[in-house]
């Protein structure tokens, strides 16, 4: 059984990922800590909260991280919508949340559980660049880290050049980049060759069943916004194919081991995801970024979800 912990700011993906964690047979969730970043660490909270309401899972959730290390980031509520689940008005929960702060939270449970557990961040990096600064040990506490985040080659989603998880917190991510010396990177660009197309779209709106419905309620807003942006019926799925790759390593089709850094100074670069292809920094690979997946196995995966 995979343990994993996930590091979320939910967000749409983040719920569709979450679901599909939640519903694997070969995995068992141990916490979910929440950090701003799509919309506020009040809302990311509160949709964590729904999100285990509808899958029927006792899961302990830990807030963490309000706002960026450096400067507030805007956030991306025109995808998400202003409360981060499509403004659909789904019931608040009535479960309460963890008093002990999710960089704690993450250093501790690391600790009661050694080598044991995978953690997942798809969100902004605040939470994790805490704990690790905390407790520089932690890299090597937990069995393997895979983070949503960067545009590998310079196709940003937030700026021409930077992907959102990073660019919501640039400093964030570089501190966490430099702590773990090896870690698993899905990027923006993974994730828009991996579309849910047409087809699979209207299939996954005609499911009938309890998480179909949730599904359907929240992600109607992001539905719209993409066919506004790409002319077409589809969805990504970032987190998800993340979180897939966590929980499926086999999942990965094509990958490569590179060295990894953000850039922290650039007028117009600034939070975007520098990869050293060619080894011009003469440093040692930190990151296996995921290139292609399969994706006949993720639409398995996105069902399985919603049944």
């Amino acid at each position: 059984m995979l343990r994993l912990v996930i590091d979320t700011d939910p967000g749409v993906d983040d719920a569709h990922a979450i679901m599909m964690a939640l519903a694997h047979p070969g995995v068992q969730v141990e916490a979910l800590t929440t950090v701003a970043g799509n919309v506020s660490l009040d809302h990311t909270t509160a949709n964590a909260c729904k999100i285990l309401d509808v899958m029927g899972k006792d899961i302990p959730v830990f807030a963490g991280a309000p706002r960026a290390l450096v400067a507030r980031k805007p956030y991306a509520d025109n995808v998400h919508g202003q409360d981060g689940l499509g403004n659909c008005g789904w019931p608040a929960s009535p479960r309460q949340v963890e008093t002990e702060h999710a960089a704690l939270a993450l250093i501790r449970l690391a600790n009661e559980n050694p080598g044991q557990l995978t953690l997942v961040a798809i969100g902004p990096l605040t939470n994790l660049s805490l704990a690790v600064s905390l407790e520089p040990e932690l890299p090597g506490k937990y069995r393997e880290l895979v983070i949503m985040g960067g545009a590998i080659r310079g196709l940003g989603n937030t700026t021409p050049s930077a992907e959102f998880n990073t660019h919501a917190d640039p400093e964030a991510a570089a501190i966490v980049f430099e702590a773990w010396p090896k870690f698993t990177l899905v990027s923006w660009e993974t994730t828009v060759a991996h579309p849910f197309g047409p087809e699979k779209v209207e299939a996954m709106l005609a499911m009938d069943s309890p998480r179909a419905e949730f599904f359907r309620q929240i992600t109607a807003n992001t539905l719209t916004f993409l066919q506004q942006i790409t002319g077409q019926r589809i969805l990504f799925g970032a987190d998800f194919l993340a979180l897939a790759a966590a929980i499926e390593p086999g999942i990965i089709q094509e990958a490569s081991q590179q060295f990894v850094d953000v850039e922290l100074k650039g007028e117009k670069t600034y939070g975007q995801t520098v990869v050293d292809w060619y080894g011009r920094l003469g440093r040692q690979p930190n990151a296996l970024l995921v290139e292609k997946m399969d994706s006949a196995r993720l639409w398995e995966l996105m069902q399985m979800a919603l049944r």
